[in-house]
């Protein structure tokens, strides 16, 4: 079975599963319950696990590191996305039960920017191998400024996103259920279509994945420019976040240690960018780094809680 085959049933796997999500499992909307997203989160890694067990058969040991080694890196990145979909979401004030609809349809917004930013990047790597040092370095800026930067005050719905599409979408000022877009009166007489709050939401979530891809993206194709790899592995890391994010939303901050751990992975597969035409680190040695500066982090954040009143 070639790459053509497995991106086939990668095809069919996740679009099989994710209307079977919408149309069967979540067909009305209703808060999601801790349990419940524990059980689609276990599944989602799951499937990402068996994935890697048919690339291990059909493609060889190497390729299943690198899926698998990309695949944490991306899953641990995207772990910063729980603060920003928290932030927009209150910023916004969705009621929870409306919450996985917009996730949703942003993990299929993703599923085609990602394949157009994976795209651009491979085929410019290729072309242009100087591009690595400009990857490196954004990576191991992204990883100081995660570790230092202090962002408590932004507010994602007077931010410029929402300002824009304010500007050039006509806007209810309230929801009106699951609806992005209702039919109303224009102040000039004559029905048109109007956007909901709940669009807004959406394309704010969407722009946010965009800009999170600026470092998740480059520091994928770090340890691979495999297309395949590097999109499978990022499309499997955004759909268990969607899971993950309905877990772990209401305990993320006892974690307060784990954006070290993450602007670590940043800064140390930046370094490994720079290197790489020097000194060649395996892909089994940076998974090993990656992880055991996520668990360290984690463990630092539940030994060390922090104090009442602190950021």
């Amino acid at each position: 079975m070639n790459q053509t085959w497995l991106f086939g049933l990668f095809g069919i796997l996740i679009l099989g599963f994710l209307a079977l999500d919408l149309g069967l499992f979540h067909k009305r909307d209703r808060e999601i319950k801790f349990r419940e997203a524990m059980t689609w989160s276990a599944f989602w890694i799951g499937l990402a696990l068996a994935f890697n067990g048919v690339i291990l058969l059909n493609l060889g040991h190497d390729p299943a590191l690198t899926f698998l080694t990309a695949y944490i890196v991306e899953l641990s990145l995207s772990v910063d996305n729980l603060f920003v979909f928290l932030l927009i979401f209150s910023a916004f004030r969705v009621a929870p039960r409306l919450q996985h609809r917009v996730l949703f349809w942003g993990i299929v917004g993703a599923l085609l920017m990602r394949a157009v930013c994976i795209g651009v990047g491979v085929a410019a790597l290729q072309r242009f191998q100087w591009l690595t040092y400009i990857f490196g370095i954004i990576l191991i800026y992204g990883g100081i400024k995660a570790a230092i930067g202090q962002d408590d005050d932004f507010d994602p719905a007077q931010g410029a996103v929402a300002r824009f599409f304010r500007k050039i979408i006509p806007l209810t000022h309230q929801f009106h259920g699951d609806a992005f877009f209702i039919h109303e009166m224009g102040p000039k007489g004559g029905m048109r279509w109007v956007a909901t709050p709940l669009f807004l939401t959406l394309m704010v979530v969407e722009v946010s994945d965009l800009i999170f891809a600026v470092d998740s993206i480059p520091a994928v194709l770090a340890i691979t420019t495999d297309p395949f790899l590097v999109y499978t592995s990022n499309i499997f890391a955004i759909l268990g976040l969607r899971s993950i994010y309905f877990a772990l939303a209401r305990v993320v901050d006892l974690f307060h240690y784990l954006k070290y751990g993450l602007s670590f992975v940043l800064v140390f597969v930046g370094i490994k960018i720079l290197i790489a035409h020097h000194i060649h680190i395996p892909v089994g040695i940076s998974l090993g780094v990656i992880t055991v500066s996520l668990l360290v982090a984690i463990a630092a954040s539940l030994l060390f809680k922090r104090k009442v009143g602190t950021k």
